[in-house]
């Protein structure tokens, strides 16, 4: 068994945060070009939520079942915890959680992976794969940041 522990800072509200990392439709966005989802359904995650789907690392790799229950998915304490089993791993428990921050808000990913032997190889993959979500965030932040100023400014436009 092996743990991940990541944080990220971000300058937006946690509210915000939290609805961007609980948005499959979001996942998919962040992460094109590097894990590809079949079967992955649109929306948010929600509490009780079981979601198979068939992954593929890089676009490259054959397809591998993967499977993930929704164990808790509070949007009052933005905390979203997964059971999630496939494509070499055991077990992989994901702890997600979202706390305002004086700048914005901070995200924490917790991740517990059991891949027997493999572990290691699991870890280092989930560190990659967490930080590689950071960048998009902040991006689609900004995008969503920008077009809401966009709307306020033609809204106080108007007559």
């Amino acid at each position: 068994m092996k743990t991940v522990i990541l944080e990220h800072e971000y300058a937006s509200p946690a509210k915000e945060v939290w609805a961007l990392a609980t948005d499959l439709d979001a996942l998919r966005e962040i992460m094109d070009g590097v894990v590809s989802f079949e079967g992955l359904p649109s929306g948010r995650v929600y509490q009780g939520q079981r979601i198979t789907v068939q992954v593929s690392l890089f676009g490259k790799l054959p397809p591998q079942p993967y499977f993930m229950e929704v164990l808790e998915c509070d949007d009052e304490a933005m905390i979203l915890r997964s059971s999630e089993k496939g494509a070499g791993v055991k077990s992989w428990r994901h702890t997600l959680t979202v706390e305002p921050q004086q700048s914005g808000s901070r995200l924490r990913d917790v991740i517990e992976i059991d891949a027997g032997w493999m572990s290691w190889a699991f870890a280092l993959w989930a560190r990659f794969l967490y930080r590689k979500r950071h960048e998009p965030r902040v991006q689609m932040l900004a995008d969503m940041r920008a077009k809401r100023s966009e709307t306020e400014l033609s809204d106080a436009e108007s007559p």
